[in-house]
């Protein structure tokens, strides 16, 4: 029986994992090799081999009541969209409230997990760890939550950079970029549009000369701002969107793409993909257009090669005396620690079912959470793979036959091809609402919302027609949380509370238009329950 979990690493995964323990009533130690928690998001002066690291600029790409865990909303005086610092203090918030620290072994590294000698049995792990004094010791469990992230290998590819080993300016993987300190009226060269490239050219841009940003396929550029300056991601992110998604993909996309290019035409900035706008992350930036139109940055192709100081790309144009290159390209994942047969790949992905357990275990005892990949925010997905994973280690949910998994592993992986852009730096992705769900229905927490419907049609609407925040998945089931129905329905209050440093007040709005309105949106919201519950009996 399971009674002793490690979880290794203490960043926001890790953090939903050890509560996701304490909540199953399992003893839980967090083995993590820094001094302090956060992961990627604890600002690091100086960068730390083997950690994730982060600019002095970042915000989050995600508003806070969509990066959420499930029973903490945020504080409402919080910003929209926070700042590094911000993210850090909610996450110190959250593991003060639940007394995660007391769990985490700080300072303390694993170098090795592996199975007991008699793990056919016990389903038992044996895991080795190194102190900062170099002092090891071994520790065994009935269980291993697996939480170090991705974004601590960077992926550096000067081999398919001809002549750079003759260049003779200073170049360096985003991954060490903190501020463009040193960098005033310099030329400088930023290959990679993911979001650290797009984040750094701007930043950058601010300070140099000029600054280049080479793409080999151009990005979506969406902004946080979204339709009447609320968070761009509160908006089209309801179950209703999503069902109308899957119902219209081709239209949907067709649509997204239109509005986007009304904002900035993508094909005139250089920046128009290959591929549709679902098909990868996009680039959430606000400022890039602004940087472009004023030739702070320009857009070109990938780099073919390096002469000397001299930058070629592949449509023939050079760059003289560049001064400096910032390679954002991505980074690769490994789990150094974990045996060799746990780290099987099917394709670029690992072979993991649901993205969680390796589906080869006599036991299933190991679980990998919060290495994901959706258009939204990681840290619901972390903690629903988290309250899944510790479900099946106490054995109140089964996980189906080896093969099953490994046939749902291809099947799945081929679906993920077809739809997404997937590469070896971005392995993986996932439909977010809909995997969201697909642990939940695992876990019995995904909400019922006809039956809402019935018992309480203001909280359904919200639910339905709502953005689609953690709060749905504590309304019942396992976990359940008693303040979940009240945390949707403050949750615009929270939303508004940042803005509200200069009130204006309101115009008077006529009696018979307030009517029309609430009169138009319940007919719209019947309309959208129907089609709702016609998409479920399918389903079901």
């Amino acid at each position: 029986m399971v009674q002793k979990v490690a979880v290794i690493g203490a960043g926001p995964s890790g953090l939903t994992s050890i509560k996701a323990c304490l909540d199953e009533g399992l003893e839980t130690t967090c083995f993590e090799s820094s001094h302090d928690i956060g992961g990627l998001w604890r600002f690091k002066e100086l960068s730390e081999p083997g950690r994730a690291n982060i600019y002095q600029s970042v915000i989050i790409n995600s508003s806070k009541e969509m990066m959420s865990f499930s029973d903490f909303p945020p504080p409402a005086e919080l910003p929209n969209n926070m700042h590094h610092s911000e993210v850090l203090l909610y996450l110190r918030l959250y593991a003060q409230a639940f007394k995660l620290l007391q769990h985490i072994h700080f300072q303390t590294t694993v170098v090795g997990v592996r199975q007991s000698p008699d793990f056919a049995v016990t389903g038992q792990w044996e895991v080795e760890t190194q102190r900062r004094d170099s002092q090891r010791e071994t520790h065994v469990f009935d269980a291993v939550i697996v939480c170090t992230g991705h974004y601590t290998q960077p992926h550096l590819p000067l081999k398919d950079f001809p002549g750079i080993e003759s260049y003779g300016g200073r170049y360096f993987h985003s991954w060490e970029y903190r501020n463009a300190e040193g960098l005033q009226g310099k030329r400088v060269v930023v290959i990679g549009i993911g979001n650290s490239g797009g984040d750094i050219a701007v930043d950058i841009s601010r300070v140099a000369e000029k600054v280049y940003l080479s793409t080999r396929s151009g990005a979506w550029v969406v902004g946080r701002v979204g339709p009447g300056g609320l968070p761009t991601d509160l908006v089209g992110t309801s179950r209703v969107d999503v069902m109308i998604k899957k119902l219209f993909p081709s239209w949907i996309n067709s649509m997204l793409e239109k509005k986007l290019n009304q904002a900035f035409d993508h094909r005139l900035y250089g920046l128009k993909p290959k591929h549709g706008f679902f098909a990868q992350i996009p680039v959430v930036n606000d400022d890039l257009p602004a940087r472009i139109i004023s030739g702070r940055v320009q857009v070109k192709p990938n780099v073919k090669e390096f002469c000397g100081s001299s930058v070629v790309f592949v449509d023939g144009s050079i760059i003289d005396k560049v001064d400096v290159v910032v390679f954002a390209t991505g980074y690769n994942y490994s789990f150094p620690f974990l045996p060799s047969a746990l780290q099987a790949k099917c394709d670029y992905r690992l072979h993991l079912y649901k993205h969680v357990f390796p589906p080869g275990l006599t036991q299933p005892t190991l679980a990998v959470v919060g290495f994901i990949h959706g258009l939204g925010a990681i840290n619901p997905l972390a903690e629903m793979q988290a309250r899944w994973a510790t479900r099946v280690f106490k054995g109140l949910t089964t996980l189906p036959s080896e093969e099953t998994m490994r046939k749902e592993i291809e099947k799945d992986t081929a679906t993920m091809h077809q739809r997404f852009a997937c590469s070896e730096r971005n392995p993986l992705q996932v439909d977010y609402i809909p995997y969201l769900d697909s642990l939940a229905e695992q876990v019995g927490v995904r909400p019922n919302v006809l039956w809402l419907l019935l018992r309480d049609p203001r909280l359904a609407l919200q639910v339905l027609l709502g953005p689609c925040t953690p709060y749905q998945y504590r309304l019942t089931g396992p976990g359940q949380w008693a303040g979940a129905r009240q945390a949707i329905l403050t949750q615009w209050e929270r939303v508004v509370q940042p803005f509200r440093t200069r009130v204006e007040p309101e115009p008077e709005t006529r009696p018979s238009s307030k009517l029309s309105i609430i009169m138009g949106f319940s007919g719209a919201a019947l309309l959208c329950c129907f089609l709702y519950s016609k998409q479920q009996l399918k389903i079901c």
